[in-house]
């Protein structure tokens, strides 16, 4: 289902296979800012249009004004089975620093939010956020968001990354 919804000067939809450049963009953009991490080329462009082609992979919304893609945020799925039902994970997260403190995050979110809301079997939604960025903590808390008491942990497997 592809909706659109409009906010101030910019309107919230669905991302597009043609989208995928720019959020792989403002993916190696958030990874940089926020981790000091650079992100390959060779996989995030293909990351991106790997779930930007297979809706079961997960989703991306866009915040656009005129033409211009202002702001991103991708969801991807948890099935619970002690909850019968998904939990969506907020990831991807990007708006670019001219558009900041302008609502585009909170709408994005917002859009997210009543989306997941809609569907019957979304029954939550979760992010993890960097220890010691209280910038975005605190906007999280302030769109309703709350702290479990879990802590992320992982283990990343040493494989060769698929390239195209």
């Amino acid at each position: 289902m592809h909706t659109a919804t409009s906010s101030h000067d910019f309107e919230i939809r669905e991302a597009r296979p043609a989208d995928g450049r720019t959020i792989a963009t403002f993916n190696a953009l958030m990874a940089e800012e926020t981790e000091g991490k650079t992100l390959d080329p060779d996989l995030i462009g293909p990351g991106v249009q790997g779930l930007l082609e297979d809706e079961t992979r997960g989703r991306y919304w866009v915040a656009e004004s005129g033409r211009e893609i202002i702001g991103q945020v991708m969801v991807t799925y948890e099935w619970s089975d002690w909850r019968n039902g998904n939990i969506w994970w907020i990831q991807s997260v990007y708006v670019p620093e001219a558009w900041r403190r302008k609502g585009v995050f909170t709408a994005l979110y917002r859009h997210v939010e009543s989306t997941a809301a809609a569907e019957p079997r979304v029954i939550g939604l979760r992010l993890y956020v960097e220890e010691n960025n209280t910038r975005a903590q605190r906007t999280y808390e302030a769109l309703g968001m709350t702290r479990p008491s879990y802590l992320v942990m992982e283990r990343m497997l040493n494989k060769e990354p698929k390239r195209r």
